[in-house]
Formats: C-alpha cells, sequence, structure tokens
C-alpha cells in the first residue's frame, strides 16, 4: 500500500512527498521513495525515522499494522500534520489513541479507503434502511492468503452498519461460525463468511435474502491502487481542516453512512 500511495502521489500535480516513513528492517531503506515504488526520482529517501519524515508534512497517510497506530498518531501531533489511516485489525487501545490525537488534529480513519467501497457502503446503508425483517442479511468476503485478520474490517463496517440500520448494535446480531448441526436461521441476526485465497485484492457482497426475492450488492476491488487513490483523496481533505475525527463518508459527502468506519 505504501507503494501505492507513492504512485498515486506522483501522478499528481497538486502534491509532493514531503517524507516517506518504512520499517527498520526494511531492506529499501535509504533509497529513493519513488525508485524503490517503481516510479521516477522523488528525491525523498525511506527512512525510519518518523519526525524526519513528517518534516514539513500537511497530510500523512498511513497503512502499516497496528502494533505502529499509537506512535504514528503521536507523531502526526507532534509534527500538526493531518492524518489518514488506513490500517485495520485495530483494537480498543488505537482506536482510544485515535480520539484523542483527533482532538488536535483532523484525523480520518476508514477500514476500506475505496472511493467506490464507500458508495457501496452507502448503498448497503439504503437498502438496510428499507428492507424489513423478512429479509435475512449476509455478508460475504474474500481476500488473499497473505491477509492475518477476519472477518476484514470492511466487512465489519458493512456489518455495522446494517445493525445501526436495524437499531443494533453488531456485536448482538453477528454470526461469525456455522459448523454441525446448527439448526434454522435465528431471525435478524447477520451472517459473516470468509475465503483467503490466491491473491484476490477484496471482494465483498451483501445478501439480503427474502421470502420471494433476493438481492445482492457486490463491490470487487481489482488493484489496491483504488485504496491509494482514496486515501490521497481523503488527504487532500483533511490538510488544514479543524481538528476531529472523520470518516471516509465525511470526505465524499455521504448521506447514509452514520456509523465511524
Amino acid at each position: 500500500m505504501g507503494r501505492a500511495v507513492l504512485r498515486c502521489i506522483a501522478e499528481s500535480d497538486d502534491l509532493e512527498v514531503a517524507g516517506a516513513v518504512t520499517e527498520s528492517t526494511d531492506p529499501a531503506m535509504g533509497c529513493d521513495a519513488g525508485e524503490a515504488s517503481g516510479v521516477d526520482s522523488l528525491g525523498v529517501p525511506l527512512t525510519d525515522d518518523r519526525e524526519n519524515g513528517l518534516h514539513e508534512a500537511d497530510a500523512a497517510i498511513d497503512f502499516t499494522l497496528p502494533s505502529a497506530t499509537e506512535a504514528n498518531i503521536r507523531a502526526c501531533v507532534k509534527a500538526g500534520a493531518a492524518l489518514v489511516i488506513g490500517t485495520t485489525g485495530l483494537e480498543t487501545q488505537q482506536l482510544k489513541a485515535m480520539e484523542t490525537g483527533a482532538e488536535e488534529i483532523p484525523l480520518v480513519y476508514g477500514r476500506n479507503m475505496s472511493i467506490g467501497m464507500n458508495v457501496f457502503m452507502d448503498l448497503v446503508s439504503q437498502a438496510a434502511l428499507t428492507l424489513d425483517e423478512d429479509y435475512d442479511v449476509e455478508i460475504i468476503e474474500a481476500h488473499h492468503r497473505q491477509k492475518v485478520d477476519a472477518p476484514s474490517g470492511t466487512a465489519l463496517a458493512l456489518g455495522e452498519r446494517l445493525a445501526e440500520a436495524k437499531g443494533h448494535r453488531l456485536e448482538d446480531l453477528a454470526v461469525y461460525e456455522r459448523h454441525g448441526q446448527i439448526g434454522p436461521r435465528v431471525p435478524g441476526m447477520i451472517g459473516f463468511s470468509v475465503i483467503r485465497a490466491g491473491n484476490i485484492v477484496g471482494n465483498h457482497s451483501v445478501v439480503f435474502g427474502g421470502p420471494e426475492e433476493s438481492i445482492e450488492l457486490t463491490h470487487r476491488a481489482t488493484d489496491r491502487m483504488s485504496f491509494a487513490r482514496g486515501a490521497v483523496r481523503a488527504a487532500r481533505w483533511a490538510a488544514g481542516r479543524a481538528s476531529g475525527l472523520y470518516s471516509m463518508a465525511d470526505v465524499l459527502g455521504l448521506l447514509y453512512a452514520k456509523v465511524h468506519e
């Protein structure tokens, strides 16, 4: 994702890379960030020093790991830079750190930065608000074999929106496992199915199954550049904005997505 973001910025006419931060074990450490990403030289070396990487930056984009999230937030607060976080698998500790950091800087958090996916979420929210309890809801997601968290952050965000439309919390409705003699489906529950195979970038489907008809909404990502483009759009939007915790729904001006991503 870091390489995709750098390529996306390199294609733009109005953005400039101020710094590029990587892991201390990265063999490309010290190399030009652009050349390491397969584009022309950007004149910016890869560094593991956050303070160096954020020098004069208006906004930062973070696609790393939950273990780095809190330090990244602290560094952006110190630098006064807006922050866009697309890292998935965050837990309560990191989410609280985001809330604290957002008191000082504009912070956009999205478990899926794709513009198309966020429009898809908005459509799912509209459907959930319109369809009644006669329609069973299932979420199916597929990703590459290297993905470590399940269900995906995007699938969980979809589930949160669906549960909200029913006036409940996701934890009260979610069914993550089915095996053996499970009995008939419990009305109102939200089922999750997970696929991990090959190099699938990311597929998500929401099925509304009614007594006489079914509706299936699907989004398929074919290139990680879709996530990079959304993150860069969020960074443009956040730079110079008032401090606060924002979502991609805020960035895109979507109407129905009410739950923080």
